[in-house]
C-alpha cells in the first residue's frame, strides 16, 4: 500500500479527527515546556493590525485563532445543526427527547459541581460553564476507535447528544460571554443580516455572496461586543439547504469545509490553547478550586447529568433506549460525553484571557477530558462483547 493511499485512508476514518487533534495538544504540551516556549508564547501574543484609515482590527494572533478561526469551526456547526433539523437525527422530535433531556442534564450537572468548588471565589466562579461542553470530534473519535463493537445506534445517540451540547455551549456564549454592547454595530448588523435573507429567500445556488456577507457580519458583531464566533453559526443558517436548480449548497459546503475545519483549524485552535506550563506549578495548584472543579465537573459532572437523566426519563416511561444499546452503553457514553477539550478550552479562553489562571484551565481541561476518553473507552470496549437487548420503558 503506497503512502498516499496509506493517508487517504486515515484520513476518512471516523477516528482521524480526534487523533490529530490529540496530536496537536500534545505538541502545544511538549512545546510549551521546552526551549521553545518563549517562541511559542511571543508568536501567540504577536499583534496583527488590519486596518483601513486607523479603523479596524488589532489583536495577537492567538486571537485572531479564536475570534476568526473558531468562527468557521462555528460555521460548520451551524452547517451541521441547520441539515440536522430539517432532515436527519434532529427532525423527528420524538428522536431528540432522550438525548436532548441527557444534554441538558449534561451541562447542569458539571456546571453545579463546578459551582460547588468555586462558590464564593470571584476570580473564578465566572468560569462555570466551561465544564459543561462536549468536544465532537475527541468523542466520536474515541468511539471510532471500538469500530463494530459499539451499536450504530450509540453512535446517532452520541451525535445527537454532542451536537446538542454544541447548540447549548452557544446559547451560553450568547447570554453569559458577551462584553459590554456597543448597540451602533448591533444596528448595522442589520444590513448583512438582510442581505443574508435575501439570498436565502431567493435560494442562490452561489456560496461566495454568502461567506462575503458572513465576513462582514463577523466583524460587525466584533466590533459590538457579541462574540464573533456567534456570526459563524447565524450565517451557517442562512446558506439554503436547496438552491432554484434542486442542488444543495448547505451540503457542498458542509462537505468541503469539514476536512479544513478539523485537520487544520481545530488542531491550530489546540496547538494554540493546549500548551500546560508546568514550571511553577505545585501540586496545590492542580487541587486547587479551578481545575478541579473543572476536571470532576468533566469527568464526574458528565457521568451523573447524562446518564442520570437519560436512566430517569427510561425508567418513567418517557422514553426508551435505543435499538441494540445497554446501559452500559449510556454509561460508556455518558463518560465520553465528559471530553470537553475544544470547547471547554474556548470558553475557558473567553472566561479568564491568557495568564495563570488559563494555564489552570488547561490542566483542569486535559485532566477531565483524558480521564473521561480512557473511561468511556473501557467501558464502551467491555460492553461491546455482550449481546445487547432493546431495553424498554417500564
Amino acid at each position: 500500500m503506497s503512502l498516499g493511499t496509506a493517508l487517504n485512508r486515515f484520513f476518512k476514518h471516523d477516528a482521524a479527527g480526534g487523533i490529530v487533534l490529540m496530536g496537536a495538544a500534545a505538541l502545544a504540551f511538549i512545546v510549551a515546556n521546552s526551549s521553545l516556549s518563549g517562541g511559542y508564547h511571543s508568536a501567540l501574543n504577536t499583534y496583527l493590525a488590519v486596518t483601513l484609515d486607523g479603523e479596524g482590527l488589532q489583536k495577537p494572533l492567538i486571537l485572531w485563532i479564536n475570534d476568526g478561526l473558531m468562527a468557521i469551526f462555528f460555521f460548520l456547526i451551524g452547517l451541521e445543526l441547520k441539515r440536522e433539523m430539517l432532515e436527519g437525527k434532529l427532525k423527528n422530535p420524538r428522536d431528540v427527547l432522550l438525548p436532548g433531556a441527557a444534554a441538558v442534564g449534561g451541562m447542569i450537572a458539571p456546571a453545579l459541581i463546578f459551582l460547588l468548588f468555586n462558590w464564593g471565589n470571584a476570580e473564578t466562579i465566572h468560569g462555570w460553564a466551561i465544564p459543561a461542553a462536549t468536544d465532537i470530534a475527541f468523542a466520536v473519535g474515541v468511539l471510532a476507535l471500538l469500530g463494530t463493537r459499539a451499536p450504530a445506534a450509540l453512535k446517532i445517540f452520541l451525535l445527537t447528544l454532542a451536537i446538542l451540547d454544541d447548540l447549548g455551549a452557544i446559547i451560553i456564549i450568547a447570554l453569559f460571554y458577551t462584553a459590554e454592547l456597543k448597540i451602533d454595530y448591533l444596528w448595522l448588523s442589520l444590513i448583512p443580516l438582510a442581505g443574508l435573507w435575501w439570498c436565502h429567500y431567493k435560494k442562490i445556488h452561489r456560496i461566495a455572496p454568502i461567506i462575503l456577507l458572513g465576513v462582514v457580519l463577523w466583524f460587525l458583531v466584533l466590533k459590538s461586543g457579541v462574540h464573533a464566533t456567534l456570526a459563524g453559526v447565524i450565517t451557517a443558517f442562512f446558506v439554503p439547504l436547496k438552491d432554484r436548480f434542486g442542488k444543495s449548497p448547505l451540503h457542498a459546503l458542509e462537505h468541503a469545509l469539514s476536512p479544513y475545519v478539523f485537520f487544520l483549524i481545530v488542531p491550530i485552535f489546540a496547538f494554540s490553547n493546549a500548551g500546560v506550563v508546568l514550571s511553577g506549578l505545585g501540586l496545590e495548584d492542580l487541587v486547587s478550586a479551578l481545575p478541579l472543579g473543572i476536571a470532576l465537573g468533566l469527568y464526574i459532572g458528565k457521568m451523573i447529568g447524562v446518564f442520570g437523566v437519560t436512566w430517569l426519563l427510561v425508567k418513567l416511561g418517557t422514553a426508551t433506549l435505543p435499538s441494540g444499546v445497554t446501559w452500559q452503553h449510556i454509561f460508556g457514553v455518558a463518560c465520553l460525553a465528559g471530553i470537553g477539550f475544544t470547547m471547554s478550552l474556548f470558553i475557558g479562553g473567553l472566561s479568564f484571557g491568557e495568564g495563570a489562571l488559563m494555564n489552570e484551565v488547561r490542566v483542569g481541561v486535559l485532566g477531565g477530558s483524558l480521564l473521561s476518553a480512557v473511561t468511556g473507552y473501557l467501558v464502551l470496549y467491555t460492553a461491546g462483547s455482550k449481546v445487547a437487548k432493546p431495553v424498554a420503558a417500564e
